[in-house]
């Protein structure tokens, strides 16, 4: 998912899809360490996914805050 479509989302939709983003990444790892990963491409991919949100997240706090 592109920035573009996570700035259209609210915080709580966009808080929802980062803990499953999380939890696939978590689970990406886990299969990794088993062997069980075939696509390892697929963290990078999770990781700069997980790190835009919360970036996107804590954007969206900032201006609220600021906005208060």
């Amino acid at each position: 998912m592109k920035a573009a479509d996570m700035r259209a989302l609210s915080r709580e939709e966009l808080a929802g899809k980062l803990a499953g983003w999380e939890d696939e990444l978590f689970r990406a790892r886990c299969n990794l360490a088993v062997g069980q990963l075939t696509q390892t491409h697929q963290i990078g991919v999770l990781r700069k996914i997980v790190a835009r949100a919360k970036t996107l997240l804590n954007e969206k706090s900032r201006d609220a805050a600021s906005a208060e």
